[in-house]
């Protein structure tokens, strides 16, 4: 497929050239608006859940840069012919609930009749203009801090394959439809360097993004990685969802593993990822702070998973 040069003016801040997680425009000298979109297939029966998670999963572009959510607007494509309209209420009710939390005014939505069932949202949020977080800032000394377990992608093919108990399926739910607002707030405190939320590409993706051009390494600690119960174990029976394979396949021959680390876990960090924590890269010496503050916000699953260190070339490294 060809690319499309896209034109920016001079208050674009952050554009699809990028790659980050959403874009930013310049508004004034202390105001940028950041701009996102996303929605999701079903990936829960219980249609509240879906639509708390799918607007989680829509918001959290916008903590990822740094920013706070304003306004969104539904985003609906609904098998008429298949599912009564008691279901889509519920889904929207599910939706309002997690923009009222995160204090996100609803300004309205677009519906189509499709044979696919979608839901997710279009958000605008605010941001400093001088205070944007990119995904590709690391720098050489970092350690990168995970806030949320990984595994919602095997669990949901688990769950489709009816090899899913309610001990799996609570923490996966809570997981998804736990905003990264209060883990962002905190981050903000402390002097990261870069961000990124961990949603499709599964964590090794989104760190082959977060490396962007520089010559660098991320070395990853496997056993430090916080995993959703049952997520080890879908990955061990092979109950893989096709995502991993085109994960792999982005990351290609950039990311080696050593030969200590069991394959089930490994899948695991190909996963791709709804709704997912943030990764957060900051000097080592802040880390800790940065973790207890996390801990003590009620995130106690926040970890120090990984260490960046110069490298030619560049790598990823699971250990």
């Amino acid at each position: 497929m060809r690319s499309i040069s896209i034109p920016y003016d001079q208050n674009v801040i952050v554009g699809m050239q990028n790659g980050d997680d959403a874009g930013v425009y310049k508004i004034s000298d202390s105001s940028a608006l950041i701009q996102t979109v996303d929605f999701i297939t079903p990936i829960v029966d219980d249609p509240f859940a879906f639509g708390k998670i799918a607007a989680c999963n829509s918001l959290s572009d916008v903590y990822a840069m740094g920013g706070r959510p304003l306004t969104a607007l539904n985003i609906v494509c609904f098998p008429t012919n298949k599912f009564s309209l008691d279901i889509l209420a519920e889904v929207l009710r599910g939706g309002l609930a997690v923009l009222e939390e995160s204090e996100t005014q609803l300004m309205g939505g677009h519906s189509i009749d499709d044979p696919e069932f979608k839901y997710g949202l279009a958000v605008t949020g605010i941001v400093h203009p001088d205070r944007v977080v990119r995904n590709n800032t690391l720098q050489a000394g970092d350690v990168i801090i995970l806030t949320k377990p990984l595994g919602t992608g095997l669990i949901a093919t688990a769950v489709k394959a009816g090899n899913a108990d309610k001990g799996i399926t609570g923490p996966f739910i809570r997981s998804m439809s736990t905003l990264n607002r209060v883990a962002a707030g905190i981050m903000l405190e402390y002097p990261i360097h870069a961000c990124t939320d961990v949603t499709g590409f599964g964590l090794i993706g989104h760190m082959r993004e977060m490396l962007g051009a520089a010559e660098m390494e991320i070395m990853i600690d496997s056993k430090s990685v916080s995993l959703l119960p049952g997520a080890r174990e879908a990955a061990a029976e092979g109950l893989i969802p096709a995502g991993m394979y085109r994960n792999r396949d982005f990351v290609g021959g950039l990311c080696s593993m050593e030969p200590s680390v069991p394959r089930d876990l490994a899948d695991v960090l190909f996963d791709p990822q709804t709704s997912g924590g943030l990764l957060i890269s900051l000097e080592a010496s802040e880390a800790e702070k940065l973790v207890g503050r996390l801990h003590a916000a009620g995130i106690a699953d926040a970890a120090v998973i990984a260490r960046v260190s110069k490298s030619r070339p560049q790598r990823i490294v699971i250990a």
